[in-house]
């Protein structure tokens, strides 16, 4: 088989996590302090794919294209291609069809985790003669997702958020493709939302007779679009969390797995993990419990901060409230005056200035 190469969609604007994503693409937000999409880097990496195209908005490509780079950090070939307007996961793929000349390739999309990757599915497909592979999960809620009538693992059909559903697999955002689909995303016609469904572009696949199968996702999937499945999937990748202390306690207590970055000081404060503290980052007199990621230059003081993600610069002090389930974003500062405690939850885009009652 030619060689497989990775093609990565990080467009599109993110409006389930507003105000985080008005200053910052949703593919960067960070899960355990490390940008959901370069989990998906390193998914394909891992697998052996090593020459990734990545498609990028206009309004988020420069941030992207700065924090990728070239790809060598991840021991990878990146190209960058812009989709001019989101005009769905179709229209994406063929953007990106001169960059990926003919190639097969695996599509991945670049707010997704899976926790055991993609390697058994790439080298199912080198080991096989698919035109499409396509990965599913079983759902409760089959009727909010792409779904597959499948006859044992060939796809007979697909349909999208259907009112009867035909099974319980649904779409996860991984997808194996030859180049036939490139003919496929040609033939067919905007959808009632004027996009080009990559669930039609298959659908004209089986078709027209070519090959499309499945495998079930081994682990766990999340589609972090959401707060909900942003801090889900942060206590997830927090669970096979590894500890370790490269920073300086001072009459701390740590408790479970907790890392604990360079130049990071916990004074006089309680951590329970799993939970990650970032480099430079400062926690006095503060207790952080479990599933909470703390990123690079972070002050909590005099306050209590569990299940929750803070990035880069936030500084949290006097809350007499616990703030769980949050997510705050870069160089925030959040503090509180005099008043009655309660439980503070809570999603603050960056540069925010806070002060409570």
């Amino acid at each position: 088989m030619e060689p497989l190469k990775g093609l990565i969609l990080s467009g599109g604007a993110g409006t389930r996590l507003r105000p985080i994503t008005h200053t910052s693409a949703k593919q960067l937000v960070p899960v355990a302090n490390k940008p959901v999409l370069f989990y998906g880097i390193e998914a394909l990496v891992a697998a052996g794919v090593e020459e990734i195209v990545i498609v990028i908005a206009p309004e988020t490509g420069d941030e992207i294209r700065e924090a990728v780079g070239d790809g060598a950090a991840f021991g990878a070939r990146v190209e960058y291609v812009e989709q001019d307007a989101p005009l769905g996961l179709a229209h994406a793929v063929l953007t990106a069809e001169e960059a990926l000349e003919d190639d097969p390739f695996v599509m991945y999309l670049g707010d997704n985790l899976l926790r055991d990757g993609i390697t058994d599915l790439v080298e199912s497909f080198r080991a096989g003669d698919q035109d499409a592979l396509l990965l599913l999960t079983r759902v409760p809620d089959p009727w909010h997702y792409g779904v597959a009538e499948l006859d044992g693992e060939r796809i007979l059909r697909l349909v999208e958020k259907p009112k009867d559903p035909p099974s319980d697999m649904a779409l996860v955002g991984v997808y194996l493709f030859g180049p036939k689909i490139f003919e496929a995303a040609r033939a067919i016609e905007p959808s009632g939302r004027g996009e080009l469904e990559i669930t039609d572009a298959i659908q004209h696949l089986i078709d027209s007779g070519a090959r499309v199968e499945s495998r079930t996702v081994s682990g766990w999937w999340k589609d972090t679009g959401q707060l909900a499945d942003m801090l889900e999937a942060n206590r997830l990748v927090l669970e096979d969390l590894e500890g370790g202390v490269e920073g300086e306690l001072v009459e701390s207590r740590l408790e479970g797995r907790v890392a604990v970055g360079p130049g990071a000081r916990i004074e006089r404060s309680q951590i329970r993990g799993p939970a990650i503290i970032g480099a430079n980052a400062r926690i006095a007199d503060a207790y952080i419990g479990p599933y909470t990621s703390i990123a690079e230059g972070v002050t909590v003081e005099r306050a209590e901060v569990e299940h929750s993600i803070l990035l880069a610069d936030c500084t949290v002090c006097d809350l007499d409230a616990r703030m769980e389930g949050s997510l705050l974003g870069r160089s925030v500062k959040l503090s509180r005056g005099d008043g009655v405690p309660r439980t503070l939850r809570m999603i603050v885009g960056d540069r925010s200035e806070i002060t409570l009652p």
